[in-house]
């Protein structure tokens, strides 16, 4: 029977000591990162079914009609700078090509190009990572 009070009060112990640590938990956990804006751009300077490109902040700010959206340029390979052309983006390291969506149309990239989240703000673009 001593044996059981242990446990029983082991069991209580560290039922206490967990109702004490929940309130730090959100002191302890990351917090979700916020999108932090990577670029400003003007609507109007976006080409109709083209691209803005910035190798700075390796960000292609696109135009498909009526959306716009944002694609990364860094290839999903190694890592290195992709270029744009009139019919898609091609990494010159390594020879993956990709649409201008970002879906990998021919390897050694198995990955699409990640997408940037874009904020439309009156006559701007906001792409935000």
């Amino acid at each position: 029977m001593a044996k059981s009070g242990q446990s029983r009060r082991r069991f209580l112990g560290a039922l206490i000591l967990a109702a004490a640590a929940l309130p730090l938990w959100r002191f302890l956990a990351p917090r979700p990162a916020a999108d932090k804006p990577v670029l400003r751009v003007d609507r109007e300077k976006i080409p109709a079914d083209g691209a803005l490109v910035y190798r700075q902040s390796r960000v292609a700010v696109m135009r498909a009609g009526d959306e716009i959206y944002a694609l990364s340029l860094t290839c999903t390979h190694l890592g290195c700078i992709v270029n744009v052309t009139p019919t898609g983006l091609v990494c010159p390291c390594h020879g993956s090509t990709f649409s201008r969506r970002g879906e990998v149309l021919s390897g050694p990239a198995t990955r699409r190009l990640d997408r940037f989240k874009v904020r439309v703000e009156g006559d701007h673009v906001v792409v935000l990572s």
